[in-house]
């Protein structure tokens, strides 16, 4: 498991701000208040906030430069025409004016240039900074955080919010600040050049801007549910793919289209009344632009008629009319962004808030000559609080022993083996390894001292080598097919057409038991002081299970290692036999001990015998 860096911070470039209770997130912000996301994003994101304000002031400062070209158009219009009627036209004044403009154009063009470019490169860093994160958070975050949660709204806060949060950190602040200096430049200018026909064309698109802002106050809450339905529907994917097979199996793939198509439908409700009615916005400004043009021209040809303007005004404020509706709809658009980034801030911050392992870096304790005495001291657990699993167990493994852990289905015998390696950690009472308690050590620490074969194989995308070296790198071909030839698949893997390069992943065509005598394979070649076997041969048949009995009896020489069964036939060599019923030791002793007993355990032989009779 990845260890928290050193200062609290998420990641080694973080330079992040102060962080905000999870509980405050999980409540999520009012509809129309999309600041606190938005500032603590910008406390979160450290050095990048300095490269976007540098990107904006790009952006404000080709936007100031483009209010002020205007000016220059209506000089040379006015000296051209004035020119034309009075049969004299100084081209030398002409042509400096516009060296003047195409200067300050060019200008602003450098500049729009720059935020096109550092814009887009600092939102990527910052998408890549929350996957970092993010990735890092993961790593940290307890057993029972993914217990509770989706791993398709896990997934899609990785992707889907990340991405949104950086495409849209830089570029909903860009527009919006290029907007409101084109704005209030446009205004500035209008009014110093003629203050009747700034007034007439400044009011229509201040009353539609107005008007759309009521709209994006209501559209907050479609935003924010189209992120939690587009996270159903990831999972539901998941699951339905992952489990397809049962679902073919016991006829249930109408019942999960319908599921599916249900969150679908919402989403697409959701989706389309959010997309429509910011849709509405562009082609509101649109006409009011229109409109601006239509009384520019009309008021202005009047004005221009009696003396009062000249035609270099009229000109001017035709250029106006199109830059100040334009940036009027980049607001609007800013604003649909910033919904967008405060939805997908906030779910990001509620997966990066949530409550984490502590953090172990100052745990140093050298592990390096681990006998392998195991004690569990009055150790009592809950998943859920409230509600105990596992009661006041207490038992002692000495080093190199085998023991075996068996009960019914629900006794809690897997949960004991999470506990010894700190999946989770105790309600109460404590489990010691050589006399050393396991919160003194740190979780990698106890993670390296065990060889693991849980009952749910798995396999990694890569070569069946891969898989097999995935804990010792430095692996031998020799070792490698020795501990092959154990499980009883060496002969299986030079039947494939590339041997041991052959690629398998999780839908490789391996059947179970294949892929449980690789994972076991694996667990021989990692040489850990103690094993443990959750079900081991439950997907294997009876002559595969032979070779797997004397590979595991090979493993466990000299090893202290815990074997989790149901099939008791498996175990009766073992040292020491735990009997676990309700999440309490209820028996103890060799399998011939506890036979004579005639107790819980003998009961469990029995009826197993019976069934097998």
């Amino acid at each position: 498991m990845t260890e928290a860096p050193k200062g609290g911070k998420l990641s080694p470039g973080g330079d992040h701000g102060p962080q905000l209770s999870g509980s405050y997130w999980s409540k999520g912000v009012s509809a129309h208040n999309i600041w606190p996301p938005v500032k603590r994003l910008f406390g979160y994101i450290g050095k990048y906030r300095w490269a976007i304000m540098i990107g904006v002031l790009c952006t404000m400062i080709g936007s100031l430069l483009s209010t002020i070209g205007p000016q220059y158009i209506r000089e040379i219009s006015d000296r051209i025409y004035d020119g034309i009627v009075a049969d004299s036209l100084d081209m030398d004044t002409v042509l400096g004016l516009s060296l003047i403009a195409l200067t300050i154009y060019v200008v602003g063009m450098i500049f729009n240039a720059l935020e096109h470019y550092i814009i887009p490169a600092t939102s990527e860093r910052v998408a890549n900074l929350f996957r970092i994160d993010l990735a890092h958070k993961i790593n940290r975050l307890p057993l029972n955080y993914y217990d509770n949660s989706s791993t398709g709204d896990i997934m899609s806060r990785l992707t889907n919010d990340a991405d949104t949060v950086g495409h849209q950190c830089g570029l909903s602040f860009s527009f919006l600040f290029s907007a409101l200096t084109t704005i209030i430049g446009c205004i500035i200018m209008m009014v110093w050049t003629c203050p009747l026909l700034a007034v007439i064309t400044v009011i229509p698109p201040i009353v539609g801007f107005a008007m759309t802002r009521v709209v994006l106050r209501r559209t907050q809450g479609f935003f924010r549910a189209q992120s939690r339905y587009l996270g159903a529907i990831n999972g539901q994917v998941e699951e339905n793919y992952y489990g397809h097979a049962i679902v073919r199996a016991y006829g249930n793939r109408e019942a999960a289209i319908r599921e599916f198509s249900a969150t679908n439908d919402e989403l697409y409700r959701v989706a389309y009344k959010s997309r429509f009615i910011t849709s509405t916005i562009p082609q509101t400004m649109a006409f009011i632009g229109n409109l601006g043009y239509v009384l520019v021209c009309v008021i202005g040809s009047m004005m221009v008629l009696n003396g009062e303007i000249t035609y270099g005004v009229i000109i001017a404020f035709i250029l106006y009319v199109r830059m100040f509706s334009h940036p009027l709809m980049m607001l609007a658009d800013a604003f649909a962004g910033m919904q967008a980034l405060a939805a997908s801030t906030e779910r990001l911050f509620e997966l990066l808030d949530a409550p984490e392992m502590e953090d172990e870096s100052g745990k140093d304790l050298d592990t390096g000559n681990t006998r392998g005495a195991v004690e569990f001291r009055d150790v009592c657990f809950s998943y859920i609080e409230g509600t105990e699993v596992i009661h006041d167990f207490s038992f002692r493994v000495e080093p190199g022993e085998k023991v075996a852990i068996v009960g019914p289905t629900g006794a809690g015998k897997t949960t004991l083996v999470n506990l010894l390696m700190r999946f989770y950690e105790v309600d109460s009472g404590d489990i010691l390894i050589d006399g050393v308690s396991v919160k003194d050590l740190r979780r990698d620490q106890v993670h390296s001292l065990f060889s693991m074969v849980l009952q749910d194989a798995w396999v990694f995308e890569g070569t069946i080598r891969e898989n097999l070296m995935f804990t010792s790198p430095g692996l031998t071909e020799e070792r490698m097919i020795e501990a092959c030839r154990a499980v009883g698949i060496h002969e299986f893997i030079e039947s494939l057409p590339q041997g041991y390069d052959t690629p398998v992943g999780e839908r490789s065509g391996l059947s179970a038991g294949q892929k449980q005598q690789i994972s076991i394979a694996r667990a021989m070649l990692h040489s850990a002081p103690m094993i443990i076997f959750d079900e081991a041969t439950s997907s294997v048949d009876t002559r595969t299970e032979k070779h797997i009995q004397a590979a595991v009896e090979r493993m466990t020489g000299g090893r202290t290692s815990f074997l989790i069964a149901h099939r008791l036939s498996t175990i009766r060599n073992c040292d020491k036999i735990i009997v676990m019923r309700d999440g309490k030791l209820v028996e103890t002793g060799t399998h011939e001990e506890l036979l004579a007993k005639g107790g819980y355990y003998y009961e469990l032989y029995s009826s197993q015998f019976e069934n097998c009779s």
